[in-house]
């Protein structure tokens, strides 16, 4: 069992992009971590710091249960220009593999952000 994000279109053919809890746990752990924070300190995912106290435009994605509710179409917007420079910046490191799968994943997750927005539809956790 997992997680998926997928368009709110009802369209069964949308792209959408998926992992295991875990395995979305370490990405978002990573994105934190590109953002300059660590994940475990922040409220909700074991430590005290508030989510108002870092800079990032990922927070609606890095501070989201994951398995309910969902991202508006102007949230998945304001996300997309860090995600794309992430992948750009990550690309000039040294090849490693798991570098590689969350690049993957980010270029995924933009794919499956773009499509909702080109449709006008929320991007649903389930």
């Amino acid at each position: 069992m997992g997680l998926m994000l997928s368009p709110g279109d009802d369209d069964a053919t949308s792209p959408d992009v998926s992992w295991s809890y875990t395995g979305f746990n370490m990405f978002r752990e990573w994105l934190a971590q590109v953002e300059g924070f660590t994940l475990a300190e922040m409220h909700g995912f074991g430590g005290n710091r508030k989510w108002n106290s870092v800079s990032t435009t990922l927070a609606p994605l890095l501070d989201h249960p994951d398995d309910e509710g969902s991202l508006a179409p102007a949230q998945c917007a304001g996300m997309l220009p860090r995600l794309e420079a992430i992948t750009d910046q990550q690309q000039h490191e040294n090849w490693d593999p798991v570098l590689e799968q969350r690049i993957d994943d980010v270029r995924q997750l933009l794919t499956v952000m773009k499509y909702c927005l080109e449709k006008e539809v929320e991007l649903i956790f389930c």
